[in-house]
C-alpha cells in the first residue's frame, strides 16, 4: 500500500476508541440528556429554567461530537502498523527522530482524530508526518513548525502494536 491509496486510515486501536466514545456517547450520555431536558421543558417557562437552557447546550454539543465521531469512523480503512515490514516511513510507524537541538523523541504515525503528541502519536496529515514520509534511518528531514523551519534526523523506523498509546 502506498501513501496515495490512504483516504480516512486509522489504527486498529484508535478506531475502537473512537468507536466506543461515539457508542457511549450515543446509547448512554445522550439519552439522559434528552431526559433531563424533557423532565427540566415540563416544569414550565423554559427560558429562565437553568436545567433546561444548560440541558439544550450539552445535548448540542454531544451531537456536534457524535457528527464528527461518525465522518472520522465511517468508511475508514483500518491499517494495523503490526502488519508491516519495511524500512520506510509509512502509517504506523514509530519513528525515533533527533531534532537540531539535540533532542530526541519517538512518534507514533496515526490518523487524524487519534493522535496526541502528549502520547508520542502524530497524524499522519502533520507537516512532520508529511515530510517523513518514504523515507529511512539515516535520513536528514526538514520540515516547517510554527516557530520556524527545522531539521531531524531519522533513528529508526519500527512497526509495532501502538495499544499502549491509546
Amino acid at each position: 500500500m502506498k501513501w496515495q491509496e490512504l483516504k480516512k486510515p486509522l489504527t486498529p486501536w484508535g478506531y475502537a476508541k473512537l468507536a466506543e466514545e461515539h457508542r457511549e456517547l450515543l446509547e448512554e450520555q445522550r439519552p439522559k440528556v434528552v431526559e433531563g431536558i424533557a423532565i427540566a421543558a415540563a416544569e414550565g417557562d423554559r427560558s429562565e429554567n437553568a436545567e433546561y437552557i444548560y440541558g439544550k447546550k450539552r445535548l448540542r454539543e454531544i451531537d456536534k461530537r457524535l457528527r464528527y465521531l461518525t465522518s472520522l469512523i465511517d468508511d475508514v480503512q483500518i491499517v494495523n502498523p503490526e502488519n508491516y515490514k519495511s524500512d520506510l516511513v509509512f502509517f504506523g510507524a514509530t519513528v525515533a527522530l533527533r531534532f537540531d537541538d539535540g533532542r530526541e523523541v519517538s512518534y507514533a504515525i496515526v490518523g487524524a482524530g487519534e493522535c496526541d503528541a502528549d502520547k508520542g502519536t502524530i497524524s499522519w496529515k502533520s507537516p512532520l508526518a508529511f515530510s517523513l514520509r518514504d523515507k529511512k534511518a539515516g535520513d536528514f528531514v526538514e520540515f516547517m513548525r510554527p516557530k520556524g523551519e527545522t531539521e531531524v534526523e531519522i533513528l529508526s523506523i519500527t512497526y509495532k502494536s501502538l495499544a499502549d498509546k491509546f
